[in-house]
């Protein structure tokens, strides 16, 4: 049985306000062509499939028509998990249309713990796999809150509920396993694993802080025999297990995302031992961050048009001149060329005009966690009583960014 494993597809995002249909257009065509050269049989769709919990029209035109193609060509099952950007209300709404054509969507913790269990079969309707489809856990969904409960007492009730949550699932599995023969048991899931490797704009949202990236490879049930993962951006292993794996985003979701290979992870069973090859995805829009003076600025600028390139570029300027004509000089540079300007940070203006009010940064530079970190400095809070202080502004951005807008 050959299975393809791909996650956080974050469709409908933007970049500095540039809409970004086209890449994830070419990205489906690309997908999907692979999915028939290669004969695949199972695709597993790890979570984060829309940027946010209220799609666009143009977004979800996109992933449908994806899902159909998928279900004409020889890939008999395709398995959808909801991650933390999703809507699980969203994505369960039209699953039972789509159970017709063998898409199979788990939105949310399900009541019954058997509804995340699926066997896969072949065309001579044999088992071939047991699939543990288990969606982005919420902390409603695997803890209960005590009153005077300390941070690690928070921490240790996270690990232990999703420890108990892949533990009943997999016993299903396994359970299944003895009535159907000896078929590999592949488990998925959405979260943060320790050691997990991040890029500082690729968005990931780790709304556990200071719990589940202490959640090791041996938090998971041993009858797992390959545990397809999604939230992390950066293709990698979990624990150094081979058979443990987060694809990765297969768009770079920004800047910092840009030097890092994208990938899709094909698992290949005979029996219950993987073989396991990562594909390496297209580049379908190039990011190039320049850094520097203007001369360095425009001498990159004169290199990439020498090669063609159709670049989204993000300039920062670093040298010691106040240049207040910035864009303009940069837009003449870029005449004549595919090139586009997403960004351009010109740190002596900044400089200039705010001084040492925000030292260098804007709110276009910050995210939510420095714009707290500001509050605390400006009102002088003590180190020692920061911690607990961050741990309720993170489970306070935790049930906002799960609150599911589509429920009602």
């Amino acid at each position: 049985m050959r299975i393809l494993h791909t996650s956080d597809w974050h469709i409908g995002r933007s970049l500095y306000g540039r809409k970004r249909y086209d890449e994830f257009a070419a990205f489906f065509d690309w997908l999907a062509k692979l999915i028939t050269e290669q004969q695949i049989d199972a695709l597993l769709v790890a979570g984060d499939i829309f940027d946010t919990s209220t799609p666009s029209n143009r977004s979800q035109e996109l992933y449908y028509r994806f899902l159909c193609r998928v279900a004409r060509s020889s890939c008999r099952h395709i398995i959808v998990i909801a991650g933390n950007h999703d809507s699980p209300s969203f994505l369960n709404a039209p699953k039972e249309i789509l159970r017709a054509l063998d898409v199979h969507v788990i939105g949310a913790m399900t009541a019954q713990h058997a509804d995340e269990v699926l066997v896969l079969k072949d065309t001579h309707d044999h088992p071939q796999a047991i699939v543990c489809a288990v969606p982005y856990l919420r902390d409603r969904d695997i803890r209960t809150v005590d009153a005077g409960e300390t941070l690690e007492d928070k921490s240790a009730k996270l690990v232990a509920g999703l420890q108990a949550h892949y533990a009943a699932v997999c016993r299903i599995a396994e359970q299944c396993r003895e009535e159907i023969g000896e078929v590999p048991i592949i488990a998925m899931g959405h979260l943060f694993t320790a050691g997990g490797k991040t890029v500082d704009d690729d968005g990931v949202r780790e709304l556990y802080v200071g719990a589940l990236t202490r959640v090791g490879a041996d938090a998971f049930p041993t009858c797992i025999d390959y545990l397809a993962l999604g939230h992390l951006h950066v293709a990698q292993c979990v624990g150094q297990r081979e058979n443990m794996r987060y694809s990765g985003s297969p768009i770079p979701m920004g800047y910092n995302e840009a030097g890092h290979a994208k990938k899709v992870v094909l698992v290949e069973f005979n029996s219950r031992v993987p073989a396991i090859q990562e594909i390496q995805v297209p580049c379908f829009q190039p990011l190039v961050r320049i850094s520097g003076s203007l001369a360095v600025i425009q001498d990159r600028i004169d290199e990439l048009k020498r090669q063609d390139s159709n670049a989204w570029l993000e300039i920062e300027y670093t040298g010691q001149e106040i240049v207040g004509d910035m864009r303009e000089l940069i837009e003449t540079s870029l005449a004549g060329s595919a090139m586009e300007v997403r960004r351009i940070k010109n740190k002596r203006v900044i400089d200039r005009v705010l001084g040492e009010i925000m030292d260098d940064a804007t709110l276009d530079d910050m995210d939510v966690q420095d714009v707290f970190a500001r509050c605390l400095d400006t009102h002088a809070v003590l180190p020692e009583e920061r911690d607990e202080l961050v741990q309720a502004y993170h489970e306070i951005l935790a049930s906002l960014h799960e609150e599911d807008q589509n429920a009602e």
